[in-house]
């Protein structure tokens, strides 16, 4: 028999599964797991829910648009602990179910934490559409939803070895992640949507902010 916390765990994957796949037959998306991009720890084994990154990367520094026209660099959030997710406004299931599960952590957080939402098709990424998006997620306000030129956002893309979905939406689907980034701007943890919950996201936000 499973521990008290194993049993728990897997509870919450499940339901994180179940809810991809209903996202995923609403909206017509693949609900296929995307698999392992870079090389990581197995989750749990390095004291985090999410898959332990490689020590030593530093995050790739971008500077793009948010939603309101500002300019956001990653540099400015040094010294804190930071959401990275790649989402576009027209993916239907699995970007619904990346932003309903970071919203999830940041209520049961309580406490801000900076999230950037770095779209993944800035062609179909229109204001209007994207100010849909997160109304409808319930993030308008709690989130900044990143853009630019698709020469900005290639190395970008590259870094966080995410498909942009103009290449390849299918692709994009298997590879859509969640990267948290920690004070001093180093990649610690991804989540994929297998083992995405904001309980999980959460516990690691907090382990990484000491």
């Amino acid at each position: 028999m499973l521990p008290s916390p194993q049993i728990a765990r897997c509870s919450r994957a499940g339901a994180a599964l179940a809810t991809i796949a209903l996202a995923a037959s609403l909206c017509g998306c693949s609900s296929s797991a995307p698999p392992s991009t870079a090389p990581a720890a197995p989750a749990g084994a390095s004291g985090f829910d999410g898959a332990a990154l490689p020590a030593g990367v530093l995050a790739r520094q971008f500077t793009l648009s948010d939603q309101s026209g500002r300019s956001v660099s990653l540099a400015g959030y040094r010294g804190q602990v930071i959401v990275v997710a790649f989402v576009y406004a027209s993916c239907g299931g699995p970007c619904v179910v990346i932003a309903q599960q970071i919203r999830g952590a940041l209520d049961e957080l309580g406490a801000p934490v900076p999230v950037l939402l770095v779209s993944a098709d800035p062609a179909a990424d229109t204001p209007a559409r994207v100010r849909r998006f997160l109304s409808r997620v319930s993030l308008s306000g709690r989130v900044r939803y990143l853009s630019g030129a698709p020469a900005q956002l290639r190395p970008v893309w590259h870094a966080f070895h995410v498909t942009p979905a103009s290449a390849d939406r299918a692709a994009f689907d298997r590879t859509a992640s969640v990267f948290l980034i920690d004070r001093a701007g180093y990649e610690r943890v991804v989540f994929q949507l297998e083992q995405l919950t904001p309980e999980a996201l959460a516990h690691d936000i907090r382990k990484l902010l000491g």
